[in-house]
């Protein structure tokens, strides 16, 4: 595992001696800059000394100590060890940081997120609006004084429920059966949502003024939330001139239910399922990359064996994610049911794998901090060996042959332009939709975790950036995925499958950690404080779909309303990921 940026690798306290500190909590790395200073800095940082990928952008409530820090996270696309630097401020309303979306465009809806959860505002925001609440919700969630209607308890355990087990369900205590509270003085049937206003007055500000003299009227449409190809419950209202796109606005958290929040209830063992519900076709996926940020507070090793387990249920994982990907592109595309149940033939054929292995097709819950929970049969790895040597790779080879010779789907795609490698980077954008602009960066490569670098492989890579680059890189990619698995199987040890003793409670040092894996969408990290408690203090999931979601309007502006679905769709969200 890499170790977090230190003041060896880059001594930003050096260089601006007046206005950063190092971060000398134990525990703690990167640097302290104050919030007067904090644009100068950064620019320093993004053209200084390179870190151009601004991945996270995080804050933190410390209630007792009375303060609130934003964290960032920034990396090189060249690759190597992350830069951390934060800023702390009082935590007195107005808590005020400045914007750093002039520097990282990337940054803007993670800004919109700790605006809206934390009650962090960002000045000079272009547009600082809640993201994943309603616009009627009072108060900021994430806050550690924030309660929710019939709070219990801070943590989990609840002592209602452990040891005593006399609890009562708290939708009782309220005679109208809802877990809910209303701010004083309102009536819900007669609210009628201000944001609308907000949401199109935004939308006006980011629209492209049409061209010549010709009159024309501009209309907004709304695609969603309940559209089927905006892949989940999203809403997305557009400007459109004719049938081109002049503006658009992305409207999310349908599906949110604060899983931050529910992270800092629960112990840390507790939180591994939940994660299997963020990205719900790519459990193993998070459970890698929590498991990996927990490992790192604890200073813990991963059994060999589990290490190569590990890999080949993250890659099979990646493997059935693009398929489906592929599959559902082409239902996007009006090529109806035919491609997709191909692709499900597939997927199903990993989920038995999945399933002999864990107990469960979809939400796995299947790694433990040190390895995972149980071996894999004799008789299950003779049929990831046949799946990966023998069935998938002709699969795949049928696909492409079945659907690139088809000159309707070619004319859909090639030529349509999606993004380049510049404005992904500006973007924070991540994964196959950066290396389809032509940027070979892959965390397998890039900053290697687990034991990636044990395996030959290439990092698929592509530089047209248009939407037939981004469906190809796929195909690359699962072929690559296919080579590792094969690696993985004849170079697994025998052993033990977990370092620990199993044990329904972790020790966790005091400190912060801050993992990521490269998941089949882009690069998912987990931010973790810990106290020494049983419970993490914050935890902070930062998924590809929602930051890869911040370029979307970049991407559509300009182009037609019939390439808007498939624009959305190479950025293959998952709502229960993009929301939480």
């Amino acid at each position: 595992m890499t170790a977090p940026a230190s003041t060896q690798t880059v001594d930003l306290a050096a260089r601006f001696p007046e206005s950063v500190t190092a971060d000398t909590r134990p525990g703690f790395a990167g640097f302290i800059v104050k919030k007067e200073n904090l644009l100068e800095v950064a620019t320093a940082i993004r053209d200084e000394f390179g870190y151009d990928l601004l991945t996270a952008v995080t804050g933190v409530d410390y209630l007792a100590e009375n303060k609130m820090e934003v964290v960032y996270h920034a990396y090189k696309t060249t690759g190597g060890p992350g830069l951390i630097f934060r800023v702390q401020v009082e935590r007195a309303d107005p808590v005020e940081v400045p914007s750093v979306t002039g520097i990282w465009l990337g940054a803007e809806y993670q800004e919109r997120e700790a605006w809206d959860l934390m009650g962090i505002k960002f000045s000079g925001h272009p547009d600082l609006r809640r993201i994943l609440m309603w616009e009627g919700f009072e108060g900021h969630p994430l806050r550690k004084d924030w309660k929710e209607a019939f709070f219990e308890e801070e943590v989990k355990p609840f002592k209602s429920r452990w040891p005593d087990g006399q609890h009562t369900y708290a939708e009782f205590k309220n005679p109208f059966r809802d877990n809910l509270s209303f701010p004083e003085n309102f009536d819900p049937e007669k609210y009628e949502p201000e944001n609308e206003k907000d949401l199109y007055a935004s939308l006006e500000n980011h629209t492209l003024k049409g061209e010549g003299g010709l009159k024309t009227d501009q209309i907004v449409v709304n695609m969603g939330p309940h559209h089927p190809s905006t892949h989940g419950v999203l809403r997305v209202a557009v400007t459109l001139e004719g049938e081109t796109i002049m503006g658009l606005k992305p409207v999310m958290g349908y599906l949110h239910r604060n899983h931050d929040k529910i992270g800092e209830r629960n112990t840390y063992l507790q939180i591994i399922p939940y994660t299997d519900r963020l990205d719900y076709f790519n459990s193993m996926s998070n459970n890698f990359g929590y498991c990996t940020t927990v490992e790192k507070l604890m200073k813990i090793p991963v059994a060999e064996r589990a290490e190569y387990i590990r890999v080949i249920m993250a890659e099979l994982s990646r493997i059935q994610n693009h398929l489906i990907f592929i599959g559902m592109l082409m239902n996007d595309l009006g090529t109806m049911y035919t491609p997709s149940l191909y692709a499900f033939e597939e997927r199903e054929l990993i989920l038995d794998i999945f399933e002999a292995v864990s107990g469960a097709r979809m939400m796995c819950n299947y790694f433990r901090f040190g390895g995972v929970v149980r071996d894999i049969p004799d008789d299950v790895l003779q049929k990831i060996k046949d799946l990966v040597v023998e069935r998938i790779p002709a699969k795949t080879d049928e696909m492409e042959r079945f659907l690139n010779d088809n000159e309707v789907l070619m004319g859909r795609l090639k030529g349509i332009h999606v993004i380049n490698a510049e404005d992904a980077i500006k973007y924070s954008v991540t994964g196959p939709v950066l290396r389809a602009a032509g940027i070979p960066y892959d965390l397998r490569r890039a900053d290697p975790y687990s034991i990636y670098d044990r395996f030959d492989f290439d990092v698929a890579v592509r530089y047209n950036g248009d939407l037939l680059d981004n469906y190809l890189i796929r195909f690359d990619e699962i072929r690559q995925s296919l080579r590792i698995v094969e690696q993985a199987l004849k170079g697994m040890p025998q052993g033990p499958i977990n370092s620990q003793k199993p044990a329904y409670q972790v020790r966790v040092p005091a400190g912060e950690a801050y993992g990521r894996i490269e998941s089949p969408k882009g690069e998912l990290a987990f931010y973790i404080v810990s106290n020494g408690k049983p419970n993490p203090y914050r935890y902070h999931v930062r998924p590809a779909s929602f930051v890869n979601m911040t370029a979307i309007e970049h991407i559509c502006r300009g182009s037609k309303i019939q390439d808007f679905v498939a624009l959305l769709a190479m950025l293959d969200i998952v709502m229960g990921e993009l929301d939480r």
